[in-house]
Parts: C-alpha cells; sequence; structure tokens
C-alpha cells in the first residue's frame, strides 16, 4: 500500500495554525459565495458541472440519507435529489448555503464541519462531497467521521482536484496560476481567494495519496476514477458490512 503523505497546513504561501487556516478559509468562502457558480463556470468552461453529473450517474442506485458534505449552494445535492432518498446539504459555510437556499428551498440543509460531522454514527447510506476536502484543516480526522456516519456497507464518493497527466500538467498550471486569479479579481473581486484555492489544489494527496489515506481511515473497495486527463479525480470506496 502506497504510504499516506503528509498534510500540508499552509495558507497561501504562509505557514498558519489550523484555527486560523480554518478562520481564513471562512473568510474565502464568504468572500466568493455571490459568484462562486459562475466562477466555477468561468474557470472549468462549465465542464465541472459534467464531473458532478458523472458523480450523480455513480451513484444512481443509491437510497436512503444522502449527505453532500462541502454542499455550498446544493448544485450537485440537487443532481443527487430523486425517490427514495433523503437528501441533505452539509457544509461550514452559512454564505453559501445562503445563496443555495435563494434558489432552491426544496433541499435541507445544515451547518457543519469534516471533522464534526453533526450525525449520528452509523446513520448515513451515501456521503458525498465535491471539491471541499481540500479545505479541511484535519484530512485524516474528516475521513473518520465520514467513516463513522456511514452505514455498514455505506459509500463514500469524493470528486476533487488532482494531478493531470504528465504531458497535460504544463498547460493546466500556466493556465491555473495565470488565468484563475485574474478571473477571481475581474468577476469575483477576489484574487487572493482564488490563488488559495489554486494553491489548495496543489496540496491535496495525488490520486494514489488519496486512496491510502482512504483505506487507513478504513474504507474497503477502494478506487477512483480519473477525468478529463486528471485534472480531477472521483475516488469511491465504502464502510465494510
Amino acid at each position: 500500500m502506497q504510504e499516506a503523505p503528509a498534510i500540508d497546513q499552509s495558507f497561501g504561501r504562509h505557514r498558519v495554525g489550523a484555527d486560523e487556516r480554518k478562520r481564513r478559509i471562512r473568510r474565502v468562502f464568504e468572500a466568493v459565495a455571490p459568484r462562486y457558480d459562475l466562477m466555477n463556470d468561468l474557470m472549468s468552461f462549465g465542464i465541472h458541472r459534467l464531473w458532478k453529473r458523472k458523480l450523480a450517474r455513480r451513484c444512481a442506485a443509491a437510497r436512503g440519507r444522502v449527505v453532500d458534505l462541502a454542499g455550498g449552494t446544493g448544485d450537485l445535492a440537487r443532481l443527487l435529489a430523486g425517490a427514495g432518498r433523503d437528501v441533505l446539504v452539509c457544509d461550514p459555510s452559512l454564505a453559501m448555503m445562503g445563496q443555495g437556499r435563494r434558489r432552491d428551498g426544496g433541499l435541507a440543509w445544515l451547518a457543519g464541519e469534516a471533522e464534526a460531522l453533526p450525525f449520528a454514527s452509523a446513520s448515513v447510506d451515501l456521503l458525498t462531497i465535491s471539491f471541499g476536502l481540500r479545505n479541511v484543516t484535519r484530512l485524516e480526522a474528516a475521513l473518520g467521521e465520514i467513516h463513522r456516519v456511514l452505514k455498514p456497507g455505506g459509500r463514500f464518493v469524493c470528486l476533487e482536484f488532482s494531478r493531470p497527466y504528465r504531458w497535460f500538467a504544463p498547460f493546466y498550471d500556466l493556465y491555473s496560476f495565470l488565468v484563475i486569479p485574474r478571473l477571481g479579481a475581474a468577476v469575483a473581486g477576489a484574487p487572493e481567494a482564488y490563488e488559495y484555492l489554486v494553491e489548495s489544489i496543489r496540496r491535496f494527496p495525488d490520486q494514489g495519496g488519496f486512496a491510502a489515506l482512504m483505506a487507513q481511515a478504513g474504507f474497503g473497495g477502494v478506487r477512483w476514477e480519473n477525468v478529463s486527463f486528471g485534472i480531477a479525480c472521483l475516488h469511491f470506496g465504502e464502510v465494510p458490512r
């Protein structure tokens, strides 16, 4: 098994404590909340919506209680909603969820952090998270909490930025560091926030590294599926019965 990587607790170019990093991340999402979905569309040319639809298709058989962790404005939760499912968005940012509530009052919303989930043990059938785990302050603790709240046989599906194929990486790096912060300044008025978001992608473990962390947290059936040349990756695991 690949050794799990150490987790970088820096924020931007500076190392900070976990509590201070948490406060700064909260401020980032408060700043970008009004234009967050628009910026995602612009930055990814709308491709992030295709990735989320693929995640939803991979979860088509799920029934019961579904939690979309770090669900933000609820765009993924709306794809997951359907017959036989009770879908709830859980996110630490009230500003992000507030934007989502204005668009869809039919979803359930609950404030909560990945490192201390507000759910009973073995109470969730499916837990998803898209582009949120790289913002937690203690990744191992978050994975432990996700494992705790899932029922035996419950599934965990994570969509996160990852390491692109080697031939594509130079183009992706150029776009990430030069274009995205400028878009953040022009559209959202928050270039520093988008500099942080780009840097947080680089600090997150690669495909194999994150799979190793999932296995160490107790998940079985761990696998991953690259999308768009490895720019992002779907990770799958389940709690053994």
